[in-house]
This record gives structure tokens, C-alpha cells and sequence, in this order.
């Protein structure tokens, strides 16, 4: 039949195009439902283009400082318009990338919105601006139906969006111009990211947490250090603090914030609403056909089965963590378990965090707490960016590598990294506890010289007290 499949993915984004691509490598006849764009939020309106306006920032703030590096530069300034066009264009490029990739792979698109009718159908109701070729409305069966539709951002009452004066990530990263003065609610990664950038673009920038540490999910220490830097650069950081209402003026908002200190009003030009996001799991008849959802994300096990056979998801929409590579990976274990591959369930302990304001911050594993909380006793390494000659070349001293070790087995189990580019250095701790390294092999392991990743060298050391250059 020719709207027969072995699996049909929902969802193009980074986790729905790879199950895809990998299905269809594994020898499965394989379409992918799409409503909007290819690529998904990642690439469209996400990690993608917020890494290009952050590059833009980074090259903003070196011209700024060209002094420092025995270099001069005058007339320094920058065109809103023509950054937000260099990060449009990136994501256009990698949105018609992910097109080649699945017509290079022979997987079909199907262009609309989907419901599930029943285990292994599907109805689609076309939507607008389908690339060419792409399959249209109609009924479709699969034996094996994945939901990989993301997550959106997140809506909390009296925060919502009118994009114009209280943006979310969509509205963030298409500024019709810098604004003078703006306030983040929430500083996890999103809120941190746009934090970072607007500032280094001169805007006043106030960062509002109702936990009592930015960046909730990291090491308390790290985070720390973070908010330090952050506060440094200009950002006003207020944590303890709830925003109990927003009034909206012409061209401004006036926010109500409950602070420890009391009741204070600010008033800033735009809002950013950056509470988190939730998954996508409405319009599907995911109830129709009882599929189990739980807190706004559909119950799967380790290897993206649900309670109703022929169903799966990944990704956002399966819960946390909310990350492109989780989703990616998980797609390609649950289409490798499909086939009967010998496969290990997903290991979110062991999946990688990264944020990438200035300084940049990245993690995996436990926290020093969370690995006192779970009854180790351990063995903590510390060592600073201003001991490691590359980082002082760079210009680049203020960083830290932490490592937690289980003092008994020697077992590694977290890292966590704050400085320039640790979003980079941080896969070799993640293949470490993927091949349950122990301090001794990462002791003997040798780094090359001069690299940032000698840091990383020299924290393990500092966990058992053979550190050389502290």
C-alpha cells in the first residue's frame, strides 16, 4: 500500500529527523510527519539560531576589548537587523540540510497535522507551505508509530505573551531592535542565554528566579561562580523573587516583584518569559486510544515504548531532561530495539548539560550534593582556568573545573565546568562516566599542552591531592 510504513515518526526535530534517518538505515520503510519546518524548534527557533546571535555577542564584546589583546578598533557598533538576518540564515540552511538528509535516506514526508486514530493509523490534515515532494493529507498506518512532537515554551498566568512587550524564546530571537532595558523571568539555560546576549548588546538586563540559585539544575558552586560573573557584567540577578504582576504600557512594562526585601516595581522595555517549556501532547488522541501521560509528558521506559503497543515517544514530549541529543539518542534506541538490536535503556544520569552565555557552563553526572544525597562519600577536584597557561593566552582566566569522584571505588560521578568553551570540553568527561573511568585511567591519561583541557586533567588530580599547577 502506498500509504503504508513500518514506522512513522511525528515530528521533524532533531530527535524525529534522526529516528528517522536511523530507521531508515536499519532497512525500515520510514516517513516523518511534519507541520511547520523541518529541523523543528532546535534548529528553526532554538539551539541553532540563538547560538548565532550569541556568536554575534562574542565578537561584539572581543571588539569591545580589543586593548587587551594589543589591538585597537574605533567606531564600534552593530546592526540589529543584519543579526538577526545572519541567524535566520544559519537555520535556513541547516532546515533545508535536514530536508537533503531525508530524501538522501529515502524517508517520506508527510506535510500536516496528525492524529492518531488507533495503534499503527494516522489521519493528517494538511497544513500550509509544504516543501516540494512532500506527501499531503490523508489516512497513513505504520506498525510502529513514534510521537516525537517537542515541547513549547511554557505559560504561566499573568506572564503570557503578547509579542510585542512580553516575549518568549520565538520573539527573543528576532528583535526589531536592541531594547534599552529588559527583564528575564527565569534563569535556567533559555532565560541565562538571552540574559548573556542582551547584555553584551548594551541592554540593562534583570534576571528574576524564584529558587534560591540561578541555573537550578547545576552544581551549587558553579552556579555561584556564575552569577558572580553575570553580576559583574551588569546583570542584576534576584533570586527569591516572584513576579506577582506585569502592567503594560505603551511601549514598556512595569513589573511587581516579591522579593525577600520586600514588594519592588520595576519598569523595563520588554519582558522575557523563560519559565521552562511544556511538551506537545494535545491535538494527538493520545487519550482517544489511552496512552498514558503524566505532568504534561507521555510515560515511556527506557526505550520509548508506552503503555499501548505500536506507540512511542522521545524527546521533550517524554520528559526530562528537555535536550536535543537526549531526544536524538533516544530515537535511535528506541528504532535500534524496534529491530531487535541489542540496546541498554537510556541513562539520563549520563546525559550532558550545556548553557552558553558568557562564561559558558556545562555538566554531567551528580552534583556535589546529589552525590551526598545518594550516600557517597567523596572525593572533590577543583582547578581554576587562571592555573592553565592556554586559558591565560586566551584571555580567558576566569574558570573552574569541578570533579566528583566516589571515594571508595574511585569511580567517577559528575563534572561540572564554568569558563570559555567548556560547552566543548565537556564530552570527554561524558565518554568517562559512559565507560565508568575510574581517577587512576583518566590520572594516566595524557593531555595535550597547551589546551583548555588540561583543566580537566589537573581537577582529577586536585580529587586526590596530586595537583601540579595550584
Amino acid at each position: 500500500m502506498a500509504n503504508s510504513y513500518d514506522i512513522i515518526v511525528i515530528g521533524s526535530g532533531p530527535g524525529g529527523y534522526v529516528t528517522a534517518i536511523r530507521a531508515a538505515q536499519l532497512g525500515f520503510k520510514v516517513a516523518v510527519v511534519e507541520r511547520s519546518y523541518l529541523g523543528g524548534i532546535c534548529l528553526n527557533w532554538g539551539c541553532i539560531p540563538t547560538k548565532a546571535l550569541l556568536r554575534s555577542a562574542e565578537i561584539y564584546h572581543y571588539f569591545q576589548h580589543a586593548k587587551d589583546y594589543g589591538l585597537s578598533a574605533s567606531n564600534i557598533g552593530f546592526d540589529a537587523k543584519a543579526i538577526v538576518d545572519r541567524s535566520r540564515g544559519v537555520s535556513k540552511q541547516l532546515n533545508t540540510g535536514v530536508g537533503f538528509l531525508l530524501k538522501k535516506n529515502k524517508v517520506d514526508v508527510i506535510w500536516g497535522d496528525a492524529k492518531i486514530d488507533a495503534p499503527g493509523s494516522i489521519t493528517i490534515s494538511a497544513t500550509p507551505d509544504a516543501p516540494k515532494g512532500a506527501l499531503g493529507g490523508g489516512t497513513y498506518q505504520a506498525k510502529h508509530i513514534i510521537i516525537a512532537t517537542g515541547a513549547r515554551p511554557r505559560v504561566l498566568p499573568g506572564l503570557e505573551p503578547d509579542k510585542k512587550l512580553i516575549w518568549t524564546y520565538f520573539e527573543a530571537m528576532v528583535p526589531p531592535a536592541i531594547p534599552k532595558s529588559l527583564l528575564v523571568v527565569g534563569s535556567g539555560a533559555i532565560g541565562i542565554e538571552f540574559a548573556s546576549f542582551y547584555r553584551t548588546m548594551g541592554a540593562e538586563v534583570t534576571v528574576v528566579e524564584v529558587l534560591p540559585q540561578i541555573l537550578p539544575v547545576e552544581d551549587a558552586e558553579i552556579a555561584e561562580l556564575a552569577r558572580k560573573r553575570f553580576e559583574k557584567q551588569g546583570i542584576k540577578v534576584l533570586t527569591n523573587t516572584k513576579v506577582a504582576k506585569l502592567d503594560k504600557g505603551t511601549d514598556s512594562v512595569t513589573a511587581t516583584l516579591e522579593t525577600p526585601k520586600g514588594t519592588q516595581t520595576l519598569t523595563v522595555d520588554r519582558v522575557i518569559s523563560a519559565v521552562g517549556v511544556v511538551g506537545n501532547i494535545e491535538g494527538l488522541d493520545l487519550e482517544k486510544i489511552g496512552v498514558k501521560t503524566d505532568r504534561g509528558v507521555i510515560v515511556t521506559d527506557g526505550l520509548g515504548r508506552t503503555n499501548v503497543p505500536g506507540i512511542y515517544a522521545i524527546g521533550d514530549v517524554a520528559g526530562p531532561p528537555m535536550l536535543a541529543h537526549k531526544a536524538e539518542h533516544e530515537g535511535t534506541l528506541t528504532v535500534e530495539a524496534i529491530k531487535g538490536l541489542p540496546v541498554h535503556a537510556l541513562d539520563k544520569a549520563k546525559i550532558p548539560g550545556c548553557t552558553y552565555c558568557n562564561p559558558q557552563i556545562a555538566s554531567v553526572g551528580l552534583t556535589e550534593a546529589k552525590a551526598k544525597e545518594a550516600g557517597y562519600d567523596i572525593r572533590v577536584g577543583r582547578f581554576p582556568f587562571m592555573g592553565n597557561g592556554k586559558a591565560i593566552a586566551l584571555g580567558e582566566p576566569e574558570g573552574l573545573v569541578k570533579t566528583i569522584f566516589d571515594k571508595k571505588s574511585g569511580r567517577l560521578l559528575g563534572a561540572h565546568l564554568i569558563g570559555a568553551e567548556v560547552t566543548e570540553l565537556i564530552q570527554g568527561f561524558v565518554i568517562a562516566l559512559n565507560l565508568e573511568t575510574t581517577e587512576e585511567e583518566l590520572m594516566h591519561a595524557v593531555f595535550p599542552h597547551p589546551t583548555l583541557s588540561e583543566t580537566m586533567h589537573e581537577s582529577v588530580l586536585d580529587a586526590y591531592g596530586r595537583a601540579i599547577h595550584i
